[in-house]
């Protein structure tokens, strides 16, 4: 059924990612509920909607946002977080009506997504699973990957809800194949990254012109996404910001675990998992993943 603005949406968790995506919701005219965990947050984006005269409802739950939503959205932190708001007392769950919709945002594992479908599907409601991909850039900008599992009927009634912080929303399977999607995400994030530390250190090492190299090797099979927005910050150490090591981390546990179940192997992942739980050790767990390169040693002399 085609969603207008009247539709009402709850969304959970105003985070990095789930406050923008909200905001995109509230700014484009539906009528939004909000909920988050942290009232400080909470607080913090209801000070900036009605200083600039955007409408929306702030609840003291889960269960409370959820009440008489259309749709309810959820972005948080992993599994435990996620069942917390869902299924743990006063989640969305309790206050969802027959015939709605539930939008999963948050990055867990396939097996939660799987369960967190079964029990809706239980109660008359729909579910998505709908991890996203492209950052808080991505999300501040409307220009989030969104890779979701579910019925055909579940994924059209949620792509109105969807669309106004999404580039592109791509239907991959069933319940749990957007996770599972996401995972494949993440373990090519953390390859590239690992062999553009590498290639960064030599190009130091070497005394080349960093700019002048990566103009060359830009432009051919070796460029990626990684390389044309963190080529620059990871040369002058920069990492305050982007996604942190320590959700990459748990996402990549995900991913591996999900391997495993099936009978694969990830030796590069569970490598590159090493290595970011090195910089995790050593307090780089919430810089950007591409502090990866940080426990690569610089060369002590240049040519």
């Amino acid at each position: 059924m085609p969603m207008s603005t009247a539709t009402k949406i709850a969304f959970i968790g105003l985070g990095v990612m789930g406050g923008p995506m909200a905001d995109h919701l509230a700014r484009g005219g539906f009528e939004v509920t909000a909920y988050n965990r942290s009232p400080k947050r909470a607080e913090a984006w209801r000070k900036s909607w009605e200083e600039e005269g955007v409408s929306a409802n702030f609840a003291a739950t889960p269960a409370e946002a959820a009440n008489s939503a259309d749709v309810v959205c959820t972005c948080v932190g992993n599994d435990e977080d996620l069942a917390s708001v869902t299924t743990g007392a006063e989640g969305v769950l309790e206050g969802m009506s027959k015939g709605s919709l539930l939008i999963d945002h948050t990055t867990t594992s396939a097996d939660m997504a799987r369960h967190l479908g079964g029990i809706c599907a239980t109660n008359a409601i729909g579910f998505v699973d709908a991890p996203v991909s492209g950052g808080q850039a991505g999300a501040e900008n409307g220009q989030l990957a969104i890779m979701c599992g579910g019925s055909d009927e579940a994924i059209e009634r949620a792509r109105p809800a969807m669309e106004p912080y999404a580039k592109a929303i791509v239907h991959v399977g069933p319940v749990g194949a957007g996770q599972t999607a996401k995972m494949a995400n993440q373990m090519c994030i953390a390859g590239v990254l690992g062999g553009l530390s590498e290639a960064i250190r030599l190009v130091q090492g070497a005394g080349l012109d960093l700019e002048k190299t990566y103009e060359a090797i830009s432009g051919g099979a070796a460029q990626s996404w990684q390389m044309d927005n963190r080529w620059a910050t990871m040369t002058k150490d920069e990492f305050d910001f982007g996604f942190a090591i320590d959700w990459m981390r748990k996402d990549l546990g995900y991913a591996l675990d999900e391997a495993k179940r099936l009978g694969l192997s990830s030796p590069i992942s569970a490598l590159v998992d090493q290595f970011y739980a090195e910089v995790q050790s050593a307090g780089g767990g919430r810089q950007d993943t591409s502090a990866l390169i940080t426990r690569l040693p610089k060369a002590k002399t240049t040519k």
